[in-house]
């Protein structure tokens, strides 16, 4: 290799890393050059999150090397990552934030921390600091408020304006559009491009949303199985083509049959939460999977929760298989058989520190005590094996640990939890969010065997297309209310989406 081919390039030679029972990375050479924007996707459980995981300095212990300029670099930590130019926004913005400290605050953290700013630092100093990363990217957020306060879109740009002040040269962007609005992605779009050519930035850009790689990206490493297996210009590609590199075959799709559906399981009548939810009525039947449709923002979620128990219902009734309940917590949801998978898997529906077994049995620790209170273990991870073999869950043991797993498995455990509580209703709320084609097949699998099991299933998503595809009636939200009913085999994409948009009928 030339000095011209490796001047301004980041490279990783023959990385490898081993977890107990599993080869994580098996000799994966990549790169990336500044100015570039890069896509890295594979199936989950491909290695693509440890891989980066490496590159940010995770992990302190693996084989191979990294290399910048054609000069080796020593990366054992995220502070020496950081030093290297690399900068890593996750797809959780939460872990990287302190949210009682301002938004300057956190712009600044890295260089207030690391004693890259010197002498006396006044609180005009560094607010000025991070005004002038945001005006670079075009953002007006007040650089006084505390992150706390801040929607997920503007928390991701305190992330990319802390890149900026620490004068980053990569960045690498874990699933950044998940939590975004459409308008609110094509905004991330145009950042990223103006980083790339005007600072030249280096930008790895990690999605499952494959079409939005062929939008911003100009050229793709695919990775499968711990292996890079092709790396390439996008020009001249499709979908199709990545989507046979990512899982090493062609995916099958089979058409549904439609489900005999039973007695109404759950029945909301005209549910209001003050100033999210204004009269919501649906009904899902046993062995029935209905979804709602609707963009960022619409009320899916604040619906999920209200189900749940989460919020307060304000106005209107609740019925489970025909009579009248209070759902007024979590707790009393539970306990009437409601189950809820959130769209925050991570901060919200999993244990992360804690082993797969006790993640398996937080919602039905009741089963696995004796009379005498103590919890029989060798019953609870007995059980969690029959969850993980029934749901595919790819782990080295049920005592791993759920942080360690994928985002397609993590989300297989916050489903398989509530098949050992036995929930009669499951509600789903952005289910596949992070997740590959192939488990998303897996997913929808899991789906079918629960309302063949006479489950209510209720399936929350922006996603129309996996709406069509997995759910027998569709209700559209916008602005906190139900505007369109339909049967899915008498609906399309653009009639989903038109509601969605706050199209009317007739017009």
């Amino acid at each position: 290799m030339t000095q011209s081919d490796v001047t301004n390039r980041l490279e990783m030679r023959g990385i490898s890393i081993e977890f107990p029972g599993v080869k994580a990375l098996d000799e994966v050479d990549f790169s990336v050059r500044r100015g570039e924007i890069h896509a890295l996707v594979g199936a989950n459980g491909a290695g693509k999150s440890t891989l980066m995981k490496v590159l940010a300095g995770a992990y302190d212990s693996y084989d191979g090397t990294i290399w910048f300029d054609g000069v080796p670099l020593t990366i054992d930590s995220p502070a020496a990552a950081k030093r290297a130019g690399i900068e890593i926004v996750y797809q959780e913005v939460d872990t990287a934030l302190v949210g009682y400290l301002t938004v300057a605050e956190n712009i600044c953290l890295d260089v207030l921390t690391n004693g890259q700013l010197k002498g006396f630092i006044r609180r005009q100093r560094y607010e000025e600091i991070a005004e002038r990363a945001l005006r670079k990217l075009k953002a007006s957020i007040d650089v006084r408020q505390r992150v706390s306060e801040l929607r997920l879109a503007e928390k991701q740009l305190v992330l990319i304006a802390r890149a900026l002040v620490q004068e980053s040269r990569f960045l690498i962007l874990d699933e950044p559009t998940a939590p975004l609005s459409g308008r609110e992605t094509e905004q991330l779009f145009r950042i990223i491009r103006e980083l790339a050519e005007e600072e030249q930035l280096g930008v790895i850009f990690i999605s499952h949303r494959l079409q939005e790689l062929f939008e911003i990206c100009e050229s793709i490493s695919v990775m499968r199985d711990g292996k890079l297996v092709s790396r390439q210009l996008l020009a001249g590609q499709t979908k199709e083509t990545v989507v046979e590199q990512m899982l090493g075959r062609r995916l099958r799709q089979s058409k549904r049959e439609a489900r005999p559906a039973g007695a109404p399981s759950l029945e909301l009548d005209r549910i209001t939460v003050t100033g999210q939810l204004n009269q919501v009525s649906l009904t899902v039947r046993a062995g029935e999977v209905i979804g709602i449709a609707g963009l960022v923002g619409a009320g899916k979620t604040e619906l999920c929760k209200t189900i749940f128990g989460s919020l307060p219902v304000t106005a209107g009734s609740i019925r489970l298989h025909g009579e009248t309940r209070h759902v007024r917590s979590p707790y009393d949801a539970v306990r009437l058989g409601i189950g809820l998978v959130p769209e925050e898997r991570r901060k919200e529906g999993i244990l992360v520190a804690d082993p797969i077994d006790q993640n398996m049995t937080a919602a039905s620790l009741n089963q696995f005590v004796n009379r005498f209170g103590f919890l029989q273990k060798t019953k609870e991870r007995t059980a969690a094996k029959q969850i993980v073999q029934q749901l595919s869950i790819k782990v080295s043991s049920t005592e791993q640990r759920a942080a360690d797993l994928s985002g397609g498995n993590q989300q297989k455990v916050a489903i398989g939890k509530w098949l050992l509580a036995d929930a009669s209703v499951l509600v789903l709320d952005e289910p596949t969010k992070g997740v590959d084609v192939g488990a998303k097949a897996e997913i929808f699998q899991v789906i079918d065997q629960l309302a063949a099991e006479q489950k209510a299933v209720i399936y929350a998503s922006s996603e129309l297309d996996e709406l069509l595809a997995v759910t027998d009636r569709i209700y559209v939200m916008y602005d906190g209310k139900i505007v369109f009913e339909t049967t899915t085999a008498e609906t399309t994409e653009e009639q989903l989406l038109w509601y969605a948009t706050g199209g009317q009928q007739n017009e």
